[in-house]
């Protein structure tokens, strides 16, 4: 995968990008991350990248010229663009179903925003808006950089298990299960025997459930658009049972 970076702060990537999993991830080949730094692109004598909107109003607006001509120059370099993807608030709310669609991609461009806002023109540049939240940032660098870990950890070979990104969070709609590992008793906590069974059926069935239970408890909001079936029901029934149970 290629990834092209649009930054007015390209020191900012040094570090999130180079180590850990994505780090490993250019070493491998796997994938390829370049930042560009869109204000050497102005023509602008002073390089300023930003003016003051026209009809007024408060802050400035990142002009076109200089992102147009910077997304050129990338282009140029990679004739087939895929997505280019304006960090916005208006976008799109990014979650693990957009991070498994992008992680299809050959090539993704990031377009960071500074500043007040982008010249609306710029828009016509881009092919997807995305946001991290309802909360704004000082520019789109950290939202670029949590979208691109996201992303690059879903590619074949990233990480050392591929099951670890299958079974995450969020992968099939629910919360993790609660995991374990040795001792098999610390400070009078003790791991669900049944983890130590080596019943396989039996543990995918109390993983299954647990995830159930943590989403029920911790992110209802999560089973709105999840299809439970007939066993998921009666544990349902169970868990708000329990719940009842414990405010008496």
């Amino acid at each position: 995968m290629q990834i092209d970076i649009l930054s007015l702060f390209p020191e900012m990537f040094n570090g999130p990008l180079t180590t850990s999993m994505i780090g490993k991830a250019q070493e491998k080949g796997i994938v390829n991350i370049d930042v560009t730094d869109f204000r050497d692109y102005t023509t602008n004598k002073q390089h300023h990248v930003d003016d003051t909107p026209y009809g007024g109003g408060a802050g400035m607006l990142l002009q076109a010229q200089p992102i147009f001509d910077a997304l050129d120059a990338v282009q140029e370099k990679h004739p087939t663009p895929g997505k280019v993807i304006l960090l916005d608030p208006a976008g799109k709310k990014f979650d693990q179903n957009v991070a498994i669609e992008l992680s299809n991609e050959e090539h993704l461009t990031f377009i960071c925003g500074h500043y007040e806002g982008y010249d609306e023109r710029i828009r016509t540049r881009v092919t997807d808006e995305i946001s991290l939240g309802d909360y704004i940032l000082t520019g789109g660098e950290l939202a670029t950089m949590v979208i691109i870990d996201a992303t690059v950890r879903l590619l074949p070979n990233v990480l050392g298990n591929q099951e670890s990104a299958s079974g995450d969070s969020f992968s099939d709609g629910l919360l993790e299960y609660p995991q374990y590992t040795r001792p098999a008793e610390f400070r009078g906590l003790k791991v669900p025997e049944v983890l130590m069974s080596g019943n396989h059926q039996k543990i995918a069935e109390w993983r299954k459930r647990e995830s159930l239970r943590r989403t029920f408890l911790r992110r209802p909001d999560l089973l709105k658009n999840y299809s439970l079936t007939g066993q998921e029901k009666q544990w349902i029934n169970e868990f708000k049972l329990d719940q009842e149970q414990s405010k008496k």
